[in-house]
């Protein structure tokens, strides 16, 4: 990671909130040198069965960073996500900050815009957010610097954001005794994801990682916190040497096992849109598409 401006020393303050009915870990990360912050992969409520959303989650987040007078420089979203909706530009209302997405979302854009045929009215270049990351690309929280890596395979828009000795690796790892992300979303690929886990188990061995998701497998209490060296060690998908060909074999072989995601065919369409819900018809009603036989 000699390319990368990685700081060790740099200890910033990491508060995790868990959504119970999405199994999110949303974050917010505070510069230690100042009383500013980010807010990491946010959740908007949705009873979907109902067809209704709500905002407690987020009103959680909301009133952490109100009550410790913090400012809030960004909003970061390390991919869209296929299992829950953002609330970003609820939080944003309320509380400020950028909003900040990998370039690639305009990949994302134009392959789920011709998913869910939406027309000319949504736009796929990414103007839904404030800022469009680079590999490599830097920013400032506070007094902290920061920078983004590029690390898809399980989406083509997925980042990994790295402030001082802590690393929010989104879906592209989850906690050592539950492996990796599925590749097999369209736009996925199993040995992309691959060389991406790799570019993160480059970070130093002390780094600490912050999941974006956990499971609590085998009755376990929930986790979001691991390093480098734990991943490298114990990860049961990538860890302990196993080969490329070795993942790519059982990502694809297990990935054919999985059902699609309670949320995704709300989620896709909203967390495209940066977190906004689908413009509002002649009558004032939103409407979310379902399409059929595609994903």
């Amino acid at each position: 990671m000699t390319d990368y401006p990685v700081q060790m020393d740099v200890k910033p303050d990491v508060f995790g909130f868990f959504d119970d009915d999405t199994n999110t870990i949303s974050y917010v990360v505070k510069d230690p040198e100042s009383e500013h912050c980010a807010i990491i992969d946010s959740v908007m409520d949705l009873d979907y069965a109902a067809g209704r959303t709500s905002y407690e989650g987020a009103d959680r987040i909301i009133a952490f960073v109100t009550e410790k007078g913090w400012t809030v420089d960004w909003l970061i979203e390390t991919h869209v996500h296929a299992d829950h909706l953002s609330a970003a530009p609820y939080i944003q209302e309320r509380v400020g900050g950028k909003l900040g997405i990998g370039r690639n979302i305009l990949v994302v854009q134009d392959l789920f815009g011709q998913v869910f045929n939406e027309g000319t009215g949504f736009r796929r270049d990414g103007s839904q957010f404030d800022r469009l990351f680079d590999d490599g690309d830097t920013y400032k929280i506070g007094e902290m610097d920061c920078f983004a890596i590029l690390t898809p395979g399980h989406t083509p828009a997925c980042m990994t954001h790295i402030m001082g000795n802590a690393t929010f690796v989104g879906d592209t790892l989850f906690m050592p005794d539950s492996g990796s992300a599925r590749a097999d979303f369209p736009g996925g690929d199993a040995g992309v994801l691959y060389d991406s886990i790799q570019k993160v188990l480059s970070l130093p061995d002390d780094m600490r990682l912050f999941m974006c998701h956990d499971y609590g497998p085998d009755g376990r209490d929930i986790a979001w916190e691991t390093t480098v060296a734990e991943q490298k060690a114990y990860n049961i998908h990538v860890g302990g040497g196993k080969t490329k060909e070795q993942y790519i074999k059982f990502r694809t072989e297990r990935d054919a096992t999985l059902g699609m995601p309670r949320l995704i065919i709300p989620s896709l369409q909203v967390n495209m849109r940066g977190g906004h819900l689908p413009p509002e018809d002649d009558s004032g009603t939103r409407f979310l598409k379902v399409p059929i036989n595609v994903l």
